[in-house]
């Protein structure tokens, strides 16, 4: 029996693993309050300064870090444990979070403070993403590692959903009406980050329950041993053609740091219209993942994310041409549901054709350019909108995002070809395109 037999597909079969219960928790948790503060900062930036550009620099701000920090993080989560570098970063963005609520408190207007405290969370993003890509596979058997991915995915969707609309209805809330003028200094973005530190403390919690199998590999960190990981990701042609295409497709298409623009100026939708813009991509991921879990992907999954990423950037189009928010709420449900096919099928590819003792480097070479197209896109649209205006930057965008597909199926004939989602067959494919060594 090969190994695409020996994957177990009942839709719930990693939640037999109490570790990824409860890994699966604090993610929940976790994210659902990041992404409420997202908006929480996004709106009181656009308050602040009414710029675009200023926007994109928030993103900027979070992604910094990552090009600094990149090589010793993926490092760090290959020799140390991974679930203590984890706890650490997470309180180290609580400890972030309490500080956006001081300054939203004290009412400040001095926006490079903002960014300080984006940067910090950046870093500790830095190096918890490595190690918590890393860390999902010792939760759970080989066989259950693709439905696990599928799960991880779900959730994220389900708190991208629910966290987005949580801080547009927070912002929103008054606690004046409700508790009288006591707590009014605690009006729009106070409570989201209140809000949020409470998810963060949560995660921690759960996480602390967490017992992962295995260890890092224990060796000294040298030049050598940081840059491993990416001379592997450049020497392999199916991880670099998956990640890339996610990099390049997501980078010129994003819109997502201008949905407080398009809500205000354009679609005349206010606080609450920026919330449901937001939760619209997670809806129709969240949509695909419940289908993926009944229906994994079995063949053909290079070719499907090819195509997945072409709808992406024609829908990203769409978006940007609307005046209408239904309109609008159907394009970027279609861009949530394609780009969840592109995450399993990536992150997949991530884990399945990485050696176990160096999936914190590779993960951490991916989550760079998983950064970049998010952190940084926001930059670029932001640059874009400041340059051409929110409508023109997030059309151009899109249809360089086909473009990019279309290249993309020419230059890495490994990922057009690839099929089944297993370590066998990938390495079966890379092997036919690269030439390469089996993977042990």
């Amino acid at each position: 029996m090969d190994e695409a037999d020996q994957q177990e597909t009942r839709a719930t079969i990693a939640w037999q693993s109490r570790d990824f219960r409860f890994y699966s928790a604090a993610r929940l948790v976790g994210i659902v309050g990041a992404e409420a503060q997202a908006v929480g900062v996004a709106w009181q930036v656009y308050q602040i300064t009414h710029s675009a550009l200023a926007l994109g620099y928030t993103g900027l701000a979070l992604f910094l870090p990552g090009i600094f920090f990149v090589l010793p993080a993926g490092h760090v989560a290959d020799r140390y444990d991974r679930r203590t570098i984890i706890l650490i970063c997470y309180a180290v963005q609580a400890l972030a979070t309490v500080a956006l609520l001081r300054l939203a408190l004290d009412g400040t207007q001095n926006i490079w403070l903002i960014y300080a405290i984006l940067f910090l969370i950046g870093m500790g993003r830095c190096f918890s993403g490595p190690a918590s890509s890393a860390l999902v596979p010792t939760l759970v058997p080989k066989g259950h590692f693709v439905n696990a991915v599928t799960w991880g995915a779900t959730i994220f969707q389900i708190a991208n959903a629910t966290g987005p609309m949580i801080g547009g209805l927070l912002f929103t809330v008054s606690l004046t009406h409700l508790f009288g003028g006591r707590f009014a200094r605690f009006n729009g973005a106070p409570l989201v980050y209140c809000f949020t530190l409470v998810g963060l403390l949560l995660f921690l919690l759960f996480l602390s329950a967490v017992k992962p199998r295995g260890g890092g590999e224990k060796k000294d960190i040298t030049v050598e041993t940081m840059l491993a990981g990416l001379r592997y990701v450049l020497g392999t042609r199916l991880l670099l053609g998956s990640i890339s295409l996610d990099l390049f497709a997501v980078l010129l298409g994003g819109a997502a740091s201008l949905m407080p623009i398009f809500a205000v100026d354009i679609l005349h939708s206010g606080a609450n219209g920026l919330g449901l813009l937001r939760a619209m991509p997670s809806l129709g991921a969240l949509a695909v993942s419940l289908t993926l879990l009944v229906m994994p992907i079995k063949r053909r999954a290079g070719k499907t994310m090819l195509t997945c990423v072409g709808m992406f950037g024609a829908a990203t189009v769409v978006f940007g041409l609307s005046r209408n928010i239904l309109l609008s709420c159907a394009a970027l449900v279609v861009i949530g549901a394609t780009d969840m096919i592109s995450v399993v099928v990536r992150s997949s590819i991530l884990q399945l054709a990485t050696p176990p003792e160096m999936r914190g480097r590779v993960s951490s070479i991916s989550w760079l350019f998983v950064g970049a197209s998010n952190e940084l896109g926001e930059y670029e649209s932001g640059l874009t909108a400041h340059w051409w205006g929110a409508v023109r930057a997030v059309v151009i965008g899109g249809v360089a995002s086909l473009a990019v597909t279309g290249v993309w199926s020419v230059f890495f004939p490994a990922l057009r070809h690839a099929d089944r989602l297993t370590a066998d067959s990938l390495t079966a494919v890379e092997q036919q395109f690269s030439g390469m060594e089996p993977i042990d």
